[in-house]
């Protein structure tokens, strides 16, 4: 197995390294850098299959490690393991990702392509209904019509339209209810 750099083999002791590496050592990093990067590079690549992301997860797994280092615990086990171990999360935190973001765009485009739609037809649709609103409102009462302005185009309560016009509340509920009977019956809704 060939390795980066030229070198044929691992360190002997990367734990030694390692440790050295926890102590922020370069030159250690360096080795253990040239010990593991093949290896972390094959499992990566065979997980993602993709040449530019596995370079990319590479960098991030041999970044992780340098900043850490001092999670290593030798007592647990040896330096390959523990790196390979972070490399196959990353690799498959990154597929899980890639699917995510796959997931969103397919639903995004499935979104986008509603029935296509008259728009001409649908705004004069919906100026005819706002008419016939305009229409019915002007059929209710002074107060009705007040009572409903107030608590559907300013979002107001019955208590606080009672507030502001200076009524009962038990009164501007009994409005409100005739009011809307009265513009469900003329504008044709539930018939």
């Amino acid at each position: 197995m060939v390795f980066l750099h030229g070198r044929s083999d691992p360190p002997a002791d990367l734990k030694t390294v390692m440790e050295r590496v926890t102590r922020g050592d370069h030159q250690a990093f360096a080795r253990l850098y040239d010990a593991v990067a093949g290896p972390v590079f094959g499992l990566v690549r065979r997980v993602l299959r993709d040449e530019a992301q596995s370079e990319e997860v590479m960098q991030d797994v041999m970044l992780e490690v340098w900043r850490g280092a001092a999670r290593y615990d030798p007592g647990r086990g040896d330096v390959i393991p523990w790196v390979m171990t972070i490399a196959h999360r990353r690799a498959v935190d990154r597929v899980r990702r890639c699917r995510t973001a796959a997931d969103r765009d397919r639903k995004a485009a499935a979104g986008a392509q509603d029935t296509p739609f008259d728009d001409v037809a649908e705004r004069a649709e919906a100026h005819l209904e706002h008419q016939q609103v305009r229409h019915c409102l002007r059929r209710l009462t002074y107060l009705q019509r007040e009572s409903v302005l107030l608590a559907f185009y300013q979002g107001l309560t019955y208590r606080e339209v009672a507030e502001q016009l200076h009524a009962p509340l038990g009164t501007v509920k009994t409005r409100m209810r005739d009011a809307l009977i009265r513009l469900r019956d003329c504008l044709g809704v539930g018939s």
